[in-house]
């Protein structure tokens, strides 16, 4: 929703309607196939022992047949009411976060880096529904959510080391905690200079490069602490750093965005 907000487009509120809906239901479909798949392993995780097909509370048969519908529902409905740009990347991320990211948890740390995809993706679909159209604020946006998640992830995945080592999922914080700490430090510093592409491709005033460095230092101050020392009195602020950052971040974005027209000149030239 807040990609739509941003781009500099007419607002057309039934557009932002069905692109809202057909996201969730992309989301939704994405999820049941991940909890499809994972069943062996949920079972052997604390935080994730309850969930309905571990306990048998829901059929395989039943949550594959919810994710095929709501996938298709939720693609038809991007493509008939929305552009088929939009529906194409939210077939793409069903299929990242069901078949790729899923499968490559228990292979490779990789996996992170292919899940961020996923996360990057939605505010794109917000853009590409206003404008049908993958401009450099659609990237930026992307860009943005992609780099936020590792501070957020490797945090919260920080608590969670011994549940996902207890199912072979190989996470950095499994394998080498060193580099999840590093990793969060380095895409919350690339966080800053990405900012100052939003006011250089004429969407935002430049005042966001200012205000949206308070936010980014403080994430990068927290990122440093847990780098230094990651412990259980470290992850915790970072992750609550993140949770802070990215709706303040979003909320500047919309507050200092700029009027189409600069940007409008800007894809004429």
């Amino acid at each position: 929703m807040c990609g739509y907000a941003v781009a500099p487009g007419a607002m057309d509120l039934p557009t932002l309607l069905y692109t809202t809906v057909g996201t969730g239901l992309c989301v939704a479909s994405a999820n049941t196939f991940n909890q499809w798949i994972e069943v062996p392993y949920d079972a052997q995780m604390m935080r994730t022992r309850n969930r309905v097909l571990v306990r048998g509370a829901l059929t395989p048969l039943h949550a594959f047949s919810v994710g095929v519908l709501s996938g298709t529902a939720g693609i038809v409905t991007l493509a008939t009411l929305v552009n088929p740009l939009t529906a194409v990347l939210g077939a793409a991320n069903i299929v990242l976060y069901s078949f790729v990211y899923t499968c490559l948890k228990r292979v490779s740390i990789v996996n992170t880096w292919v899940g961020a995809v996923v996360g990057a993706l939605p505010p794109m679909m917000g853009w590409t529904a206003c404008l049908n159209s993958l401009d450099p604020g659609a990237w930026l946006l992307g860009i943005v959510l992609y780099a936020w998640q590792f501070p957020h992830f490797n945090s919260l995945s920080w608590p969670l080391r011994k549940d996902y080592s207890r199912a072979g999922y190989r996470m950095t914080v499994v394998t080498n905690p060193a580099l999840n700490a590093r990793v969060s430090l380095r895409y919350s510093v690339l966080l800053a200079p990405l900012s100052l592409l939003f006011p250089y491709f004429d969407v935002t005033t430049w005042w966001f490069a200012l205000d949206s460095m308070i936010v980014n230092l403080y994430l990068i101050y927290r990122s440093y602490q847990f780098w230094q020392h990651s412990s259980d009195r470290t992850y915790r602020p970072l992750f609550f750093a993140s949770l802070v950052h990215l709706p303040v971040y979003l909320l500047l974005l919309l507050f200092h965005k700029k009027p189409a027209t600069g940007f409008n000149h800007l894809r004429q030239t």
